[in-house]
This record gives C-alpha cells, structure tokens and sequence, in this order.
C-alpha cells in the first residue's frame, strides 16, 4: 500500500467524535493518525489501517483540487 505522510485516509469504524477521516503523521511498523474531527492523535499497527482502510485521499489531490 502507498501511503504517504499529509494523506488522509477514512477507515471502516467512525471516531466517537464523529469523523471518519485521520490525517496520516507517520509511517513505520505503526501509524500516527490524527483525527480531522477532533485532534486526537493514535498510534495503530501498519496491518490494522491496511485492514480497515475504505479510502485514500492524497496529499497532492487536495492541492490540486484547491488551485482549480
């Protein structure tokens, strides 16, 4: 899987604060992810976020999307 740091990925299950987007701050065996509701931040095993990711929304995407 090609995730990249300042991705931001929807997993399967929602955040208690509601969102289901998390911004990804690093990678390794472990992923930090924050969330775009709230804040918060975790750490989760690389295989968990493979397993439970529904989309992927690039970095760059969101660049390009804000300069059309």
């Amino acid at each position: 899987m090609d995730i990249k740091v300042g991705d931001v990925v929807k997993l399967k299950k929602q955040h208690p604060c509601g969102s289901y987007l998390w911004e990804v701050l690093r990678i390794g065996m472990d992923f930090r992810l924050k969330c775009e509701g709230c804040g918060h931040q975790i750490m989760i095993p690389r295989k968990q976020v493979e397993k439970n990711l529904r989309q992927l929304i690039r970095k760059d995407d969101e660049n390009k999307e804000i300069q059309n």
